[in-house]
């Protein structure tokens, strides 16, 4: 129960903080401080809950994981909704506070009433985000999977590519749609924006392409570097 607990924990922060810097400063820090903050938020985690339950805070990284046989498939149902119940409570942390001041002037990318969402921005098509979803998932996931590598990882050093490499896909990402790579983090805010419902399915079925991806990707590679 605590690796489950600790899911729920960094997936509630993750959406917390990391989407409370769109909502509530995005104009004042842009896309690189939104991205930045995505990255420091997963980087700190990744040193507070990584030894717990591997900060996965994330269904597209629990399922890799599951794919890679690292992950049961009863822990990757309990991750999976531990991660959606917490993503769910940071929006409803976020949501609380911004209604605590309505005449605050939020400077938010999509603004406070939908709490940075994954919706389509203006001139983004669905053929267009999903192939985003898919590309940008697969290579923070491949991330994931390199820096974590038993044989081939980077130790106590994963939790800095981990987050820097989350950090650059939503500074690729936003533009289009706000940037998922995690069902989780779009499910969350979405449950306080119908709106984004619309557009939900792209951040489900994107990032676990990618995900997917990204394991037989990993595979085929540290294989070949094996064998040499």
């Amino acid at each position: 129960m605590k690796k489950y607990l600790a899911e729920g924990v960094g997936t509630m922060f993750l959406v917390l903080l990391a989407c409370g810097s769109a909502v509530l400063a995005g104009p004042h820090i842009g896309v690189l401080g939104i991205g930045l903050c995505f990255g420091l938020v997963l980087l700190c985690l990744c040193y507070c809950i990584g030894n717990i339950s591997g900060c996965h805070v994330n269904p597209a990284v629990s399922f890799a994981m599951l794919l890679s046989g690292k992950l049961s498939g009863r822990d990757f149902c309990g991750y999976v909704v531990s991660q959606l119940l917490g993503a769910t409570l940071g929006a409803a942390l976020l949501f609380w506070f911004t209604g605590m001041a309505p005449e605050f002037n939020f400077g938010g990318v999509t603004g406070a009433n939908n709490l940075a969402t994954n919706v389509l921005q203006p001139g983004a098509t669905s053929g267009m985000a999903l192939l985003a979803e898919i590309l940008l998932t697969f290579f923070f996931v491949m991330v994931i999977l390199g820096a974590t590598d038993e044989k081939l990882g980077f130790g106590k050093f994963a939790g800095l590519a981990i987050g820097i490499a989350l950090g650059l896909v939503n500074i690729v990402g936003i533009p289009v749609d706000n940037c998922s790579v995690n069902p989780a983090r779009s499910f969350g805010p979405a449950v306080f924006s119908p709106e984004a419902w619309g557009d939900f399915w792209i951040m489900v079925v994107g990032p676990l392409v990618g995900a997917a991806i990204a394991v037989v990707c990993w595979k085929a590679v540290s294989c070949a570097k094996c064998e040499k």
